[in-house]
């Protein structure tokens, strides 16, 4: 029988990528989101599309569950910088589009496998290196409303394996690549590169000295895949992440590279700088290899390379 896998938040970045990797695999793709209709460049890719406010439980009850084999939940807020003052909104988000969906998996009595997306920005920074699973997670008061709404969500997700369902955490690291709109590094840059060659001004940065764990979206879609498609798995959450990381400055030679702007002047804005910003970070993906066999396939280099060549060709 052909396994059929719930994929919220389908219509966006990550979900686009989950949703084609499903169905190369012969998945049948049931998609939900808060948009009024299924994006155009999914349409021979998902198989149903249902428009749902996931924090609503009337809304999320017309869904039908009886089919799902697997759930991967991507819907929520993701943006950092927006969660600024929203405490209560992304609480209400990132913490809903879980637990209202699963009280609602539990009333149509049935026991997919899970895959509830965190980020590994639940993790203190400040400890010994590489971040494990078993790492600390960072102190509530010493971070953002975004990162606070996640662990928030672990902790109310957690509760669902309690009452019988088979849910997987996953902690994505930094992640990036083709489709990918600003609000992150890599697109960010990837907008005022452009910005700067066509009105030949300097490109003003932040502290890039600054090195983080980047892995391509590509890879993080097959990790979630795998983990949803796993006939069985030893743990209940796994660490995303490439194991390595990779300089600020290194991102930008790559993109001043791949959009032909080598020339383009970099200059240093002092209000760009964060005071107590964490110099290095990476974490171990060992536990999610040993279980399912994944590696990234994809460098960063490509992953900068298939990013600008995307917005080439959409601008």
């Amino acid at each position: 029988m052909r396994k059929t896998v719930l994929v919220t938040g389908v219509n966006g970045f990550v979900g686009h990528h989950v949703a084609r990797l499903l169905a190369e695999r012969g998945v049948s793709v049931v998609g939900v989101g808060n948009q009024p209709a299924l994006e155009d460049d999914l349409q021979d890719v998902v198989d149903t599309y249902t428009s749902c406010d996931l924090t609503d439980p009337d809304e999320v009850a017309s869904i039908n569950l009886s089919d799902i084999g697997a759930i991967i939940n991507l819907a929520g807020f993701a943006k950092v910088g927006d969660s600024h003052g929203q405490g209560d909104l992304y609480n209400k988000v990132n913490i809903g589009v879980h637990t209202v969906l699963y009280d609602e998996v539990l009333r149509q009595n049935i026991r997919p496998r899970i895959i509830a997306v965190s980020t590994g920005a639940v993790y203190d920074p400040n400890q010994p290196l590489p971040i494990t699973e078993d790492s600390q997670l960072i102190p509530r008061d010493k971070t953002n409303e975004y990162v606070v709404s996640k662990q928030k969500m672990e902790e109310a997700v957690r509760s669902f394996r309690g009452k019988g369902l088979d849910v997987i955490i996953v902690r994505p690291f930094n992640h990036s690549g083709p489709g990918q709109l600003p609000g992150f590094l890599l697109p960010d840059l990837g907008e005022q590169i452009a910005d700067a060659s066509r009105d030949n001004t300097p490109l003003l940065v932040g502290n890039l000295e600054t090195k983080r764990d980047y892995t391509d979206v590509r890879d993080v879609a097959r990790a979630y895949v795998e983990l949803a498609l796993a006939d069985s798995l030893n743990y209940d959450l796994y660490n995303i992440c490439s194991g390595q990381s990779t300089k600020g400055t290194d991102i930008l030679d790559l993109l001043k590279k791949a959009f032909g702007a080598s020339d383009v002047e970099v200059k240093v804005d002092q209000s760009r700088i964060r005071p107590n910003d964490v110099m290095d970070i990476y974490g171990s993906r060992q536990r999610l290899t040993d279980d399912t066999g994944w590696e990234p396939q994809f460098s960063v280099e490509q992953m900068v390379r298939d990013y600008a060549a995307w917005k080439q060709l959409n601008d």
